[in-house]
């Protein structure tokens, strides 16, 4: 089993994007690749690199990552304009299913789910399930708000993933969450090959919240798609904190970090 800490590959090419290197990798390269090494996947949208600035927490969180990749298409967009184009857009919620098909028939890749509301994990879980032909995702745990303070709710985490059998540990507990907890906790998993943090991509999974149309996607208006649904939720995120990045963008391009 690989060591949790195990660092960073060094022969990985990356893109710096205000500040955070993002690795310049394709689906097919990562898939081959985090198979074979393991580690932690971080998956860093405009928002992510915007809280990455202000969260020192959060960078350091980050910092403990073996794979960051682009999962946004206006960050793909930004790394053209720096002049070191990303070659690929791989979010979380397009690289989780392609992860589980391509281990389908793979008996060292065992999943289990952490996140979403109660339920949803579980519904995610059957419809993966069937959708690969075996219990693929072994178990699953939807922790109540504000377990990350609770010690005696993190323990029980704990031993519900071991007790499990898990070799893959996919969390989807939202951003700067889920890599916060893991920065504290990721040396009480040495039985966990690989790390995956999704955010959304269990409750799209269960089919509790709809993607966006791939055209959409693929002109980097998925946010816009994802505002239309949660607005109340989303506005600020969306059209107050993320808009400084396209400013930050300009300036890295022309004056430098």
């Amino acid at each position: 089993m690989l060591n949790y800490l195990a660092p960073p590959l060094t022969h990985k090419a990356s893109v710096n994007i205000l500040g955070t290197q993002i690795d310049n990798l394709t689906q097919a390269e990562l898939l081959a690749d985090l198979n074979q090494t393991g580690g932690l996947l971080v998956t860093p949208n405009v928002d992510h690199l915007i809280k990455l600035r202000r969260d020192g927490e959060f960078r350091r969180a980050y910092n403990q990552a073996q794979y960051c990749v682009c999962d946004s298409k206006i960050v793909q967009f930004a790394s053209y304009f720096l002049g070191e184009p990303l070659r690929e857009k791989i979010s979380g919620s397009d690289f989780f299913p392609a992860f589980y098909r391509h281990n389908a028939k793979n008996p060292e890749i065992r999943i289990f789910l952490l996140g979403a509301g109660p339920g949803v994990a579980q519904i995610a879980r059957e419809k993966i399930n069937a959708k690969v032909g075996r219990e693929i995702v072994v178990d699953v745990y939807s922790p109540p708000f504000g377990f990350e303070k609770d010690p005696e709710e993190c323990e029980k985490i704990i031993r519900l993933v071991k007790d499990s059998g898990a070799t893959v540990l996919a969390m989807g507990l939202g951003t700067p969450k889920q890599e916060k907890w893991l920065a504290c906790h990721r040396n009480r998993f040495p039985f966990i090959k690989i790390f995956l943090a999704i955010g959304a991509t269990l409750d799209f999974e269960a089919g509790r919240v709809q993607r966006a149309p791939k055209w959409m996607s693929e002109m980097g208006l998925e946010w816009l798609f994802r505002l239309l649904l949660e607005p109340k939720r989303l506005w600020r995120r969306y059209l107050v904190e993320s808009l400084p990045f396209f400013w930050l963008v300009f300036r890295q391009r022309f004056v430098g970090l």
